[in-house]
Order: C-alpha cells, then structure tokens, then sequence
C-alpha cells in the first residue's frame, strides 16, 4: 500500500472520529451544538379510557311465573323466539286448579241455599237478627273465594304480557313450582338494552352517571355501538367485591341477544390534569425515577425525576422539573450533560391542555 494511501486512510478515520450522524444520517460535529427539539412543561390531560367487561341485558326484563304453585304442564316458549301479546308460553296441570274452582263454586251454592232458608225462617221467627246476618256474611265470604279461585286459575297460564322476546326458560314440564317462582324471563319489545359491568373501587370511583362510552361485543365482532353510564352503585357487590354500573346502549344493540359479553370503554367527564411531559423525552426510567435532558441557555444538563404512571403517550411528572422548564424530546442520543445544543422548533412548543 503506497504511502498517499495510508494517509488518506488515516484522514477519513480522523473525520470519522471526529463526527457522529443525527437521526436523519447527517453528520454532527462533537464540538458543534447538537440538534435537538424540546417542548416546554405544562399540563396534559392524562385521563385514560375505564375498561370493563359485562353482559348484554334488557333494561326492562320481566321474570314471569305462575300465580299458584303446583306441576308444569307444559311450557311452549323458547329461548330467543319472539312472540305476540297474549302468547301462551306455559301452563300448569289443571286437575288441582279445576278443582279449587268447583270446590269454591259449590260452596257458594250452599251459603246461598242456607241464607235463603235463615231468611224465610227469620221472618218466622225462628232465626234471630244475628243468625240472619251470620249467613248473609257466609255467602259474602264464599262468593269472594270463588273469585279469588276463578283469578287463581286464570293465572295457571303464563300468557306474554306484549309482543316481546322469550329470554330465557327456567323451568320444564313436570317440575313441581310454588307460586310467583319465574318460569320464563322476558323481555318486552322496544325496550332499551344495557351492559352491566362490574368495575374496581379505583375505575368506580373515576366515573359518573353520564360518561360516554363504546362497546364491543364478541358476538358481533365488526360493529361498535355507543352508549351512556346511566347507573353506578355506591356501594360494592358482596358477592363479587366490584361496584356494578350499567351503560345504556343505542337503539341499534336491540337485535343482539342478551345475555352476549362485550368490552366497554368509559372515557370519565372527570379529566385529570397535571404538569406532564412526552414519553420521548425519557431517556432512561427505573419504576417512578427517571432521566431526561434540561436545555438552559443552549446547554443540555441531565437530571432525575420522579414520574407517575404514563397515559396518551404522555408521562405525569411528580417532582424534578417545573413548569416553563424546556426539555430535550428529539436527538438526545446525541447529547452529553454539559454539552451545547441547538434548539430547533418543529415539535409543539408547549404542552397544552386537550379539551374534555
């Protein structure tokens, strides 16, 4: 190898020695100001989306049963049929109502035939005043159990009370049931359809009735429907340990079945501001301690703050840095504590507050 060429060798690793290359591959002196772009310090808005999962139901569900107990006879409706007012959707054997019915009925006939006969022989006087009147109260209490009988048995039948959707069965022909024990859980037409979710004491405390939110259900992968909080409960589930809120869901998630799991985001009214600080402008983070690059008269100086939880690509500064302070959020690989920058003005200025 000739000795031009040595040299020139020698020369290009000098340079290159000498520089490095910014992030669009142009090289940078190391005695040359660095650039780099900053944002000032301020506040962000930090609040994130409540996430909550829960079951499709009707705001209006209408658990029906039987107005006496005894043994289902039959019961025609099924699970997801839609039916018109008035529908039969179960019945109970009639032997044990019909007969109740007949037993009333003749027991009205006689406290008829006996306040007849008291009558003729009060007139006689035979009967007292007193006699006369413990019959007429006979026959009253005895037409009053005939009609409690012939209402018992009209309810034997288990009829939709509108035109509606059979949610669910709960029972079967031959099961013995008492009286008021749901046989059938309805749901009326047109009425509105809800997610319940249950929720953590921290997501229950964040938002309130009216937060809007959008659902997503795995039954019906390819539409987001739009809905409302509308009911939080103050206190916890006993059973659960979780506070139950409900969000009422547009016209359109009326078709989906109940009882379908969907995925709820909850963006709170609630915003949560405090002095924040772009997620880029970290340079290194060790749990809520971090380092960045302060920028003060064109030198960049390292420091280490404490940081809370990040959100929306932003991170909340909890100490370490003010507000007005410039920090370093591109080319920072480049620069060194003490080390002279260049401040170019491509990103935002400042952090500004996002409207709710």
């Amino acid at each position: 190898m000739s000795h031009r060429h040595v040299s020139a060798v020698a020369l290009l690793a000098l340079l290159v020695a000498g520089c490095e290359k910014d992030e669009e591959g142009h090289g940078i002196a190391l005695d040359q100001p660095v650039p780099v772009k900053v944002v000032t310090v301020g506040a962000a808005d930090l609040t994130t989306p409540v996430v909550a999962t829960g079951a499709l139901a009707a705001r209006d569900e209408v658990a029906l049963g039987f107005k006496v107990g005894g043994v289902v006879e039959s019961v025609s409706a099924e699970a997801g049929q839609r039916v018109a007012a008035g529908a039969v959707l179960a019945r109970l054997a009639p032997a044990e109502i019909e007969a109740s019915v007949a037993k009333a009925t003749q027991a009205v006939e006689k406290a008829r035939r006996d306040l007849d006969r008291v009558q003729r022989l009060y007139k006689d006087s035979v009967f007292t005043l007193a006699q006369r009147e413990d019959a007429e109260t006979a026959r009253q209490l005895a037409e009053q159990d005939l009609r409690v009988a012939q209402f018992n048995a009209q309810y034997a039948v288990v009829r939709a009370p509108s035109a509606g959707v059979v949610l669910r069965r709960l029972s079967a022909p031959g099961a013995l049931v008492g009286a008021g024990v749901p046989i059938v859980m309805f749901r009326p037409e047109g009425t509105g359809v809800l997610l319940r979710a249950g929720l953590s004491d921290r997501d229950a405390f964040r938002i309130t009735t009216g937060d809007q939110a959008t659902v997503r259900f795995d039954g019906a992968p390819d539409r987001i429907y739009t809905g409302r909080v509308t009911r939080v409960s103050s206190g916890a589930n006993p059973a659960s340990g979780t506070y139950d809120a409900e969000i009422d869901l547009e016209p359109a998630a009326r078709s989906l079945s109940s009882g379908l799991v969907g995925r709820a985001e909850i963006r709170p009214i609630r915003r949560v501001t405090r002095l924040a600080i772009p997620i880029a402008a970290v340079v290194e983070a060790d749990g809520d301690s971090a380092r960045l690059f302060v920028v003060e008269k064109n030198v960049a100086h390292i420091r280490r703050i404490q940081v809370g939880a990040p959100a929306a690509g932003m991170v909340s500064v909890i100490g370490g840095l003010l507000a007005g302070e410039q920090v370093v959020v591109s080319g920072g690989a480049y620069v060194t504590d003490g080390g002279p920058v260049k401040v170019t003005r491509d990103e935002p200025a400042s952090v500004t507050v996002k409207k709710p």
